[in-house]
């Protein structure tokens, strides 16, 4: 039975949102490779409406972005009840005390520092799915 899907068996659908063309690319490049549906959004504002339309199960966010940074993006989705479960990675080129505990209060489940590798991505991604 076909239920419109296009997740892969065992993959996880995940949103990557980077203002860098080429950070958001190595992420799908990553993801896929592990078998993961990607959806990718420039920005916090793109996010928000890719978050809306796709229900993605883990989303990845870049801190620095122009218009609506990475914190204020994951405390808009954190506060909604319908995305509020959803694990939230951080992504950042910084890698200091002060951003950690500032991505842990608006919610947001583990930090990142960039330049991740594959096996960084891809553990996340096995450490915050959704039990199947």
């Amino acid at each position: 039975m076909v239920d419109g899907s296009t997740e892969t068996s065992g993959g996880t659908k995940v949103l990557v949102i980077d203002d860098s063309n080429t950070i958001r690319r190595s992420a799908e490049i990553f993801l896929r490779q592990g078998g993961h549906e990607v959806v990718l959004a420039e920005d916090g504002f793109d996010a928000l409406s890719k978050v809306n339309d796709h229900d993605p199960q883990l989303i990845f966010c870049d801190i620095l972005m122009p218009r609506l940074d990475g914190y204020q993006t994951c405390a808009i989705i954190k506060r909604n009840p319908r995305f509020a479960h959803v694990p939230v990675i951080m992504l950042s080129s910084k890698d200091g005390l002060f951003d950690k505990a500032r991505g842990r209060m608006v919610g947001s489940e583990e930090y990142l520092t960039k330049p991740f590798t594959k096996e960084q991505l891809l553990r996340a991604v096995e450490t915050f799915r959704p039990a199947a």
